[in-house]
């Protein structure tokens, strides 16, 4: 013992630690010493000497990442007398997740502190075990409020005599409809008792709570009230809403070491976009109310190992949520509350690092964006998204510094000699203009070919409306030709996706498709009489997911109303039972056709045959390539079949890409 004695003296004089000034006890200095803590932050310098010399309710008001559970835990160990085994103190957290940290955290802080126990209290766990482990002896128990109301109303647990409860997060609490639990355990606490509540921000409802159970306390704000942290910049990317996940990939691979919560508004958004970026080769992986306990552990380890570098969540799964060095969040769409959103950009910029929130916006949410301006009192700056030819740039020079940092394994070295007769005959030059190429000519070959989306802003966004949505005047009429075509919305096409493929495919310009109408297994399409063979020729040797594409002129002349949504507007409305529409009623019914297609319910509103494994919690991938998509990308420099340039590269750890996003069948 005596060398901990001189290790933690030699630390206090060398490492200036104010930690000893704010008046703790030596137990919990060394502890302390062990956590590597260096110096408190503002809430601790402010909280700790305070809640420590008197008994008093106390109203910290504090973003999330500023240390609060150290501000409170500190005390709270200090003032409880271990030698009595009642329940003294009683910590309310919103998440069983947030619970669990806080117990861990509040052990780590008591390790010297002899016969002190922490039990957790949390929903998906026995409570007959947590019953059993608080009669045994809790001092301090860490609960979430529906679990707690549950254990005092089966008379599993007395809280009557307590001296300290504490409200942590006490804004998300009452966000997530506890307001009714709190006040029935408050009301079973005693009168005189001490009260810390710590917020992020004071909506009504937090302020009517410290009205009701709270006397006279002492009010402590970090920054301004309800405002943001100062270490966090915000950004926002007006897009057109087709390209929301288009403009999400594009941000990750801009950002090569991104480490990130992308935040959706509903469990079924949040559980689709993480299949969607798994199955495009980013580490990510979905965190909403759906999965059991087990699942969200999981997921919640391989994040803090960062196994996963975009966790997709909801709201209310993200709460409590306390990883280091989040570089992004990313509001995939903004919340329906926007006091929400200072929860969520509180992911990043954690003690004292800078981090980054961005913002996906359409035309019709920029309101929102001032709103949110005025409660975080910050200033939102716009951006722009990047070009894939600044993408591939990007990622080149991440993947040149990759390199130059990578430790040589000198397990290698007896493979040396083979490799080096294999290139001896090339250039140090031409040597790492053939190893980057490997990867950058995917990438180059791809955005190439790939819609640019980065020169969105509110003006294009209506001009390419109206551009995409009305046909030429000119081609209204029967001097067109119109097409029928075996694929439609069960593909995942809407009017403008199919569109925009068949420009690509048929490597026509612009205005040379259109009267596009998708149906839910064929489309009907336009284009000049002098671009028929071309569209013939190339349409009908072309496969889409394994399957042969078919495409006929059709008789439909395309007049009558124009109609996106794939409903029958005139010309087409009795082909389905007749057989028109060239030759409709036996192309439904062949192997070649629709009928080869599977008809298998989809999952999260993404498709779940073709081979598929089953997903569990956002994990799991595809197993089969993919004509004219996405391929997988085997490792950092492991290319697929030759001849698939002009096909969208999968992401890795150097390089990621940006296919045109799939939509979920509707329900």
């Amino acid at each position: 013992m005596s060398f901990s004695c001189r290790t933690f003296a030699k630390y206090l004089k060398y490492n200036m630690n104010k930690f000893e000034q704010l008046g703790l006890s030596e137990s919990l200095l060394k502890a302390i010493l062990d956590l590597g803590f260096e110096n408190p932050t503002e809430v601790q310098e402010k909280a700790i000497p305070l809640l420590l010399e008197k008994d008093t309710d106390l109203v910290a008001l504090a973003q999330t990442g500023t240390g609060k559970t150290a501000a409170f835990g500190f005390p709270v160990i200090q003032k409880i007398d271990a030698s009595n085994r009642n329940t003294q103190a009683l910590i309310l957290s919103p998440t069983r997740e947030l619970c669990l940290q806080i117990t861990n955290e509040i052990k780590n802080y008591s390790k010297y502190e002899k016969g002190i126990n922490v039990v957790a209290v949390y929903g998906g766990a026995s409570i007959t075990d947590q019953a059993r482990d608080i009669k045994r002896g809790a001092q301090i128990i860490v609960a979430t409020p529906g679990r707690m109301q549950d254990m005092i109303n089966r008379g599993l647990v007395n809280i009557s005599q307590i001296n300290y409860c504490i409200l942590d997060e006490a804004d998300e609490m009452l966000n997530m409809g506890f307001y009714e639990d709190i006040v029935n355990i408050l009301s079973t606490t005693p009168d005189e008792k001490s009260t810390w509540l710590f917020s992020a921000t004071m909506p009504a409802e937090v302020a009517r709570i410290g009205k009701q159970f709270m006397t006279n306390p002492v009010e402590i704000t970090i920054g301004t009230k309800n405002s943001g942290s100062a270490t966090v910049s915000h950004e926002f990317y007006l897009i057109n809403a087709r390209d929301r996940y288009e403009a999400l990939k594009r941000l990750a691979d801009c950002n090569p070491d991104i480490f990130s919560v992308v935040f959706c508004r509903t469990k079924r958004d949040t559980q689709a976009v993480a299949e969607k970026l798994i199955e495009d080769g980013y580490s990510a992986a979905a965190l909403h109310g759906d999965l059991s306990q087990a699942q969200r552990d999981s997921v919640m380890k391989s994040f803090r190992g960062r196994q996963i570098k975009m966790l997709v969540a909801t709201d209310v799964a993200a709460r409590g949520i306390d990883v280091d060095n989040i570089t992004h969040v990313v509001n995939y769409q903004l919340p329906d509350e926007i006091e929400t959103y200072n929860h969520r950009s509180g992911r990043t910029g954690r003690a004292g690092k800078l981090g980054t929130s961005i913002v996906i916006v359409t035309k019709s949410e920029l309101r929102k964006i001032s709103s949110i301006e005025r409660i975080i009192k910050q200033k939102f700056q716009e951006k722009t998204l990047p070009s894939g030819i600044e993408i591939c740039e990007i990622q080149l020079l991440h993947l040149a510094n990759k390199i130059k940092d990578t430790e040589v394994d000198h397990e290698i070295d007896n493979y040396l000699p083979a490799i080096n007769t294999v290139l001896e005959d090339l250039t140090k030059e031409e040597l790492i203009k053939k190893m980057v190429s490997v990867e950058f000519n995917r990438f180059i070959n791809y955005y190439k070919k790939t819609r640019d989306i980065s020169g969105m802003s509110s003006g294009n966004e209506r001009r390419e409306r109206s551009d995409d949505r009305e046909p030429r005047e000119n081609n209204s009429g029967g001097g067109a030709t119109r097409y029928f075509v075996n694929i439609g919305s069960r593909d995942n096409f809407d009017w403008m996706q199919l569109k925009d493929y068949l420009k690509e495919t048929l490597d026509l310009g612009r205005d040379d498709v259109f009267k596009v109408d998708v149906k839910e297994g064929f489309s009907f399409f336009n284009t000049d009489p002098e671009h028929t063979d071309k569209v013939m020729e190339i349409l009908n040797n072309a496969t889409l997911e394994g399957r042969r594409i078919n495409v006929e002129i059709s008789k439909n002349d395309g007049g009558g109303r124009r109609d996106h949504n794939g409903r029958s507007s005139g010309g087409f409305g009795s082909g389905r039972s007749s057989g028109g529409g060239g030759g409709f009623q036996s192309e439904r019914n062949s192997g070649g056709g629709f009928g080869g297609r599977s008809s298998a319910p989809r999952e999260g509103g993404f498709r779940s045959d073709r081979n598929s494994s089953p997903r569990e919690g956002g994990f799991g991938g595809r197993s089969e390539a993919r004509t004219l998509s996405a391929p997988r990308r085997e490792g950092n420099f492991a290319p697929r079949n030759e001849g698939t340039s002009d096909r969208a590269p999968r992401r890795s750890e150097s390089f990621s890409d940006a296919p045109r996003p799939r939509r979920p069948r509707k329900e």
